[in-house]
């Protein structure tokens, strides 16, 4: 790869130096990070000793390929972690000298790590009887899986910003200016919280927020575990800076004095993991430990007319930031400034007919223009089932491939796992468990090949039968001869050997779920005549559902419940459980497809594209937060002010600085064109009159030229 002079400059820069590199997402930092990295091993500094931090696994990406490259010298091996990973790596490692200390009942005992939907496990026992007797969260409307959440988050926003848990009610309460029964929410989800330590701490369970309070509090402290660090990684290399927690850019100022070399990459711009707890503030003081400063500042990725768009759009979502920002840079956007090249729109009544807009646009991208199919993202603010389903219907007419990705979307909105914990279900009677007919429909339609839902229907109706709470499924052979006909031969045997399987497995189950889902789908859901045959979404879905119930085994085994391990599983992903994020979903896809994703998880892909397609830009979405009654992510951060009341102006400022990230962001990520997706009705049939809507008005009104 050929580097620019200054990326060059950075890479071979000596093996001693400390470096600060900042510049604009598109500007060439983390593939210059890349180069870096293998300089160093080129130069035979120990793979074993450099350590690569980003704040979410998917951005080391570029790195663990780099690592792995055939050309590098044969020996040890790069780390790659997160601050959240390492602080799982030492409380295992140094276990004994925490235990005590922290608070936990049984030192002796090895911990149990939890992930994001153990922890909603544990935290539904604990919260669960306070709901259903104790009247808890009465006063307001959601679902037990955002409930369980946003109890978590809380506990995660003490720990990455460093407050005690105590203090989480107290800080949402002296900001409310509403209704005084929220104030009892906050007091009660402060409850919950401290309920949920209290059960880790007697269970020797550690969530994210523990582990992380265990490292920072206890272990970092302590010289045998800090200066195993310091000796073990004395080379640094931290990524996307600005998307970290105050308390990892706290540990990396202690640990900076102590490294041999780091290489600090700050994105401009950045902080879209703010609802996360990320602080760009906290990680641009980090440049004054180092030795030298470096700003990249020319785009590898955005065009000329792209850069024209981004800033006309940045003054009409933030004008005064975008006034400042003259001072800076000569090259304002002047009344003459030409997008045409870049910005392309079309406006429609009805939303199908913009869904049919854009996938004719596509069509014309890819088969007629050249455009890869990979180089076409769609995105929205929100991607629902609905639209999914929609667009990738219409692409898929057009012969255009396409793929989704949306991570920690709950499992049980997923089809395939849906109709995997529906045969678990009809595997396992003795749990007398009897899905509905609905369910047993949909899930013969979604796993065999060429049955439609009225055969599948139909099948059902007859075939299905729950006599004493024990699911059955009857042979084939015992439906009429007309009935036969009229669903196929070919049909009928698929069914038979499916209903065969579950048979016959049911003469000998298995103790584990997840051996029965793994023996499910590899003999009979993944062979020829079922869908998952050549379904990749649907095989990706299922590896994500049987890693999720392994997990679920070792962990939630270890407490048993009143249920069989795999019956509470069923249960918890049937209530909604939001899914862990599993890193197969962001591995970059071989096949040549258009990309339908959120924005936000567009961003964090840190991928850039020639052509984006924005949908549904007339809806709130783009810069409304999600309701969350139980938490707050400004009030719960380290630059709110306490007992300072949060008022409407402030919740205007926040969308709109998160609208700004979130476009620019996206707009640095867009090399060639972009297109707008406007309907005057939205998805769900009402008027569309949202900020992203006004801004673009405002941006085609001065440069109503173009």
């Amino acid at each position: 790869m050929e580097f620019s002079t200054v990326q060059q400059g950075l890479i071979q820069a000596p093996l001693d130096r400390k470096i600060f590199v900042s510049g604009p997402a598109g500007a060439g930092k983390t593939t210059a990070g890349v180069g870096r990295l293998q300089w160093l091993l080129a130069n035979r500094v120990p793979a074993q000793s450099i350590l690569v931090l980003t704040p979410q696994r998917t951005l080391a990406f570029p790195y663990d390929t780099a690592r792995h490259m055939p050309q590098l010298r044969p020996g040890g091996t790069v780390n790659l972690a997160t601050i959240g990973a390492l602080a799982r790596r030492m409380a295992d490692l140094f276990w004994p000298l925490a235990a005590e200390e922290a608070g936990f009942t049984h030192p002796d005992t090895r911990p149990i790590f939890l992930t994001l939907e153990t922890a909603q496990y544990f935290m539904a026992r604990i919260v669960g009887p306070l709901v259903e007797e104790q009247g808890y969260f009465e006063s307001i409307a959601i679902d037990r899986n955002r409930l369980y959440s946003q109890i978590i988050d809380n506990l995660n926003k003490a720990a990455v910003v460093g407050f005690a848990i105590t203090d989480i009610a107290p800080r949402l309460k002296s900001a409310w200016v509403g209704e005084k029964a929220q104030l009892r929410i906050y007091d009660e989800a402060q409850d919950c919280a401290i309920r949920f330590r209290h059960y880790c701490l007697e269970h020797n369970l550690l969530d994210f927020s523990l582990q992380l309070e265990i490292f920072v509090k206890h272990l970092w402290t302590e010289p045998l575990c800090r200066n195993y660090l310091l000796e073990q990684y004395p080379n640094l290399i931290v990524d996307n800076l600005e998307e970290d927690t105050p308390v990892a850019h706290e540990i990396l100022q202690d640990w900076l004095p102590h490294t041999t070399s780091a290489l600090l990459i700050y994105d401009e711009g950045g902080g879209h993991r703010s609802f996360l707890g990320a602080d760009p503030v906290s990680a641009a003081t980090l440049a004054s430990l180092c030795d030298e400063r470096l700003h990249f500042s020319a785009s590898f990725v955005v065009t000329e007319p792209i850069n024209a768009l981004a800033k006309a759009l940045e003054k009409a979502i933030s004008p005064q930031k975008a006034t400042e920002g003259q001072g800076r840079e000569k090259a304002a956007v002047t009344q003459g400034s030409s997008l045409r090249s870049a910005l392309h729109y079309d406006l429609h009544r009805f939303h199908p007919e913009m869904l049919d807009w854009a996938a004719d646009t596509i069509a014309e991208l890819v088969h007629h223009k050249g455009v890869p199919p990979a180089e076409i993202a769609v995105l929205s603010p929100f991607l629902s089932d609905a639209l999914r389903f929609a667009m990738s219907n219409r692409l898929e007419q057009r012969d255009i491939a396409v793929r989704s990705q949306r991570p920690s979307r709950a499992l049980r909105e997923e089809p395939a796992a849906q109709a995997l914990l529906t045969l678990a279900a009809l595997a396992h009677p003795e749990w007398g468990s009897c899905p509905s007919r609905h369910d047993v429909a949909t899930t013969l339609t979604c796993v065999i090949e060429a049955l439609d839902l009225v055969r599948a229907q139909l099948l059902t109706d007859i075939l299905y039968r729950t006599k004493g709470s024990c699911p059955r499924l009857e042979p084939f052979a015992g439906l009429k001869t007309e009935v036969q006909q009229r669903i196929t031969y070919l049909l009928g045997g698929r069914y038979e050997a499916l209903r065969l399987w579950l048979e016959h497995y049911n003469e000998a189950p298995s103790t584990e779920l997840d051996h029965c889902l793994s023996r499910l789908f590899g003999e009979i859901l993944s062979q020829p005549g079922y869908r998952f045959h050549q379904d990749y979404h649907a095989a990706r879905v299922a590896a994500n559902l049987i890693e999720s119930v392994q997990k679920f085994r070792w962990i939630a085994g270890a407490l048993p419940g009143e249920k069989p391990p795999a019956q509470e599983y069923v249960e918890l992903v049937r209530d909604g459980v939001m899914a862990a994020q599993y890193i197969r979903d962001w591995e970059a896809d071989q096949a040549d497809a258009v990309l339908l994703a959120p924005a936000f998880t567009f961003l964090m892909s840190n991928r850039p594209v020639e052509v984006q397609f924005w949908l549904n830009v007339g809806s709130a979405g783009w810069w409304e937060r999600l309701y969350q009654p139980l938490t707050h992510p400004h009030v719960l951060s380290r630059h709110w002010q306490a007992g300072r009341l949060w008022l409407d102006s402030d919740e205007v400022a926040a969308r709109q600085e998160t609208l700004d990230r979130l476009t620019q962001g996206l707009l640095r990520r867009c090399r060639h064109a972009l297109y707008l997706g406007l309907s005057e009705l939205g998805e769900d049939g009402y008027e569309q009159q949202g900020a992203l809507l006004m801004a673009i008005q405002r941006v085609l009104r001065e440069n109503h030229g173009t």
